[in-house]
């Protein structure tokens, strides 16, 4: 039996740091057929318990065996909301893959390459047709299109509830559409992926920014809705709060990365501005760091990933990693910025940093970067990005009477069933998380769904 993954045909590294096409071009049948042969069938399937959304993986995979690609669609539908959006950004390695038996001597069965297969296929033959159950005179609303408010929604019509989603930005998808680039995700996935939801019966409120248009109190006493979804991700940057963060030429990740995805600047004849860097620095080293990155480099900028900690601890995708690298990216390892310098125009002309060593573990369990004296340099550069992590911002549940917070801030909501404090409102993904992964969010989205059908059809 083959021992390593059948390969993802990709563009060549040195054409797609060009351009904002798909990197990875997707399995053929044969390679499918190919690569769902290594699975063993296990009798306690491992990998399932990795997946937040439950898949039955082996049944899906043994379909794809016997070129049987509908049925393959229609295992995973029946778990999953969104197969072509997870079988491509969802951290597999660390999830479903991760507990794979083969993995043990050898590489993992490529879960999520077969997922994105199957979802691909069923799209493009017209097969992902869901049915839905009869409406039931139930009405729900849903704060926000990110990945957990479209997985609500889509378990809550397919059940027959009434569910409109309430979206701020002009567009739907949330990180979908405004975080995640277009090489990585196609918008058109994510647009297809909406319109099929809009066939089940979704409805759609965009431009509409809950907490200042309507509250939650208004939604569910003046118009009618029973139960609310929280959805609403976590889209406030952070700072380091370093000298020189207001220059020109400073970014947060969700500015600089919103400013292309979603409203294309990479294009030129997009309407809104981006800096065409020469030379630009990244802080930090997860996901998002990655894609701005990658981003910079299509935009025709030398980039540098600077991340104080070293490379074991990078908490970014090992694929992101892998193809940052390929496409040219410079990774500073121990590297910690200090200052941000700009010349006599205001702008960012360079970025001060020190080097670091990892002492003794921190509350995250990973060992704590300590500077080192004397050990200051200076990057130049005409940008920096701020990818250091995001926070929730409240503004739509923030006039809710009585609904519990962390001491995060993030809404306080059951990990069973994602119930708040308050009686029909329910709240999950990275909203009551804080910023995590696209698939945890769409587990929560279904948990929730769960219990909110629960709850309507017992009032």
């Amino acid at each position: 039996m083959q021992a390593e993954k059948t390969p993802m045909p990709t563009q060549a590294p040195d054409v797609r740091n060009h351009n904002f096409k798909e990197v990875a071009l997707g399995y053929t049948e044969e390679q499918a057929i190919n690569e769902a042969k290594r699975c063993l069938q296990c009798k306690k399937p491992l990998c399932v318990t990795g997946c937040p959304v439950g898949i039955p993986i082996p049944q899906f995979i043994a379909k794809v065996a016997e070129g049987d690609f509908r049925g393959a669609f229609d295992i995973i539908s029946s778990a999953n909301a969104l197969p072509r959006i997870s079988g491509r950004v969802c951290p597999q390695e660390t999830q479903c893959e991760g507990k794979c038996v083969r993995g043990i001597k050898n590489e993992p069965v490529a879960i999520g390459r077969l997922e994105r297969f199957v979802a691909d296929w069923a799209a493009e033959h017209a097969a992902d047709i869901i049915c839905v159950d009869p409406q039931n005179g139930h009405k729900a609303a849903v704060i926000g299109s990110g990945p957990a408010g479209l997985t609500c929604a889509g378990e809550l019509a397919r059940k027959g509830f009434d569910v409109t989603v309430f979206e701020a930005f002009h567009v739907a998808g949330g990180v979908l559409s405004y975080g995640i680039p277009e090489f990585r995700l196609p918008k058109s996935i994510v647009a297809s992926q909406v319109e099929k939801l809009k066939e089940l019966g979704v409805k759609f409120d965009t431009d509409m920014v809950i907490g200042k248009v309507l509250t939650i109190t208004e939604l569910m006493k003046e118009h009618g809705y029973e139960a609310v979804f929280i959805a609403s991700g976590a889209g406030l940057p952070q700072f380091m709060h370093i000298p020189g963060e207001g220059h020109v030429g400073v970014y947060s990740a969700n500015e600089y990365l919103t400013r292309i995805n979603l409203m294309k600047a990479y294009d030129e004849k997009s309407s809104t501005p981006v800096l065409k860097s020469k030379s630009a620095a990244i802080v930090g080293g997860g996901n998002v760091a990655m894609d701005a990155a990658r981003c910079a480099k299509r935009l025709g900028a030398d980039v540098h990933i600077v991340y104080r900690r070293g490379e074991a601890e990078l908490p970014a995708r090992l694929e992101e990693i892998h193809h940052a690298k390929e496409e040219g990216i410079h990774f500073n390892f121990l590297t910690s910025p200090v200052e941000i310098r700009a010349d006599e125009k205001g702008r960012v002309s360079s970025l001060v940093c020190q080097k670091m060593e990892l002492g003794e573990p921190d509350a995250s369990g990973r060992r704590r970067p300590v500077p080192i004296k004397g050990s200051e340099f200076e990057l130049p550069v005409d940008m920096v990005i701020m990818a250091i992590g995001t926070r929730p911002n409240p503004m739509s549940y923030d006039d809710t009477p009585n609904l519990d917070r962390t001491k995060k801030g993030t809404v306080a909501a059951s990990d069973d069933t994602c119930a708040t404090s308050v009686p029909g409102v329910y709240a999950g993904g990275d909203a009551a998380t804080g910023a995590a992964t696209v698939i945890l969010a769409m587990g929560a989205g279904k948990k929730a769904a769960a219990a909110m059908a629960d709850y309507m059809l017992k009032k």
